[in-house]
C-alpha cells in the first residue's frame, strides 16, 4: 500500500519548526522508528537550509513542497521548489580527511544526504527543481 503526505512551505527558516512536527505526526502515523525519525530531520533540514538560503534571488515569498511517500518499505521524499536551478547531485564530495579549516566552504550537506539515503536524484521540469532521495527501510 502506498502513502503520501505532503506539506508546502514558505522560503522562511521559521518554517522548520513546522517542518519538524508535520514529519513527527506522519512518523508517528506511519510507525516509522526513531532513527528513520531523525535521519529524516537531518536530511529534509539540510535540503530546506540550502534551499532558502541559496535558490532565490529575490526577497519574494516562494513556496517549498516536501513530499513524502512509503511504499513497500521504501521511504522517498521530494523537494519542489521555484528557485534558481541547482543540481546538488553534480557536487562533488567534499575531503573528509581534511581539518575543517583546509576544506572548501559547502557541500557537506549534499554530503550528509547522500550517507544517509540510499537514492538521489535531481531533475528540472517546468523551471521547478525537484530534489528526490530514497531510503530503503
Amino acid at each position: 500500500m502506498k502513502s503520501t503526505e505532503t506539506i508546502v512551505c514558505a522560503n522562511s527558516m521559521n518554517e522548520l519548526d513546522r517542518i519538524v512536527q508535520w514529519i513527527e505526526e506522519v512518523a508517528e502515523k506511519w510507525e516509522l522508528s526513531p532513527g528513520v525519525v531523525f535521519n529524516l530531520n537531518l536530511v529534509i533540514e539540510e535540503a530546506f537550509t540550502n534551499i532558502v538560503n541559496y535558490a532565490f534571488t529575490d526577497q519574494q515569498k516562494h513556496e517549498i513542497e516536501i513530499q513524502m511517500e512509503l511504499e513497500n518499505q521504501v521511504l522517498s521524499l521530494r523537494i519542489t521548489d521555484d528557485g534558481i536551478a541547482y543540481d546538488p547531485t553534480l557536487k562533488e564530495d567534499p575531503d573528509i580527511t581534511l581539518r575543517a579549516e583546509e576544506r572548501e566552504i559547502g557541500g557537506l550537506g549534499i554530503f550528509l544526504i547522500r550517507k544517509m539515503m540510499d537514492k538521489v536524484e535531481y531533475q528540472r521540469i517546468d523551471n521547478k527543481n525537484l530534489f528526490t532521495m530514497w531510503k530503503q527501510l
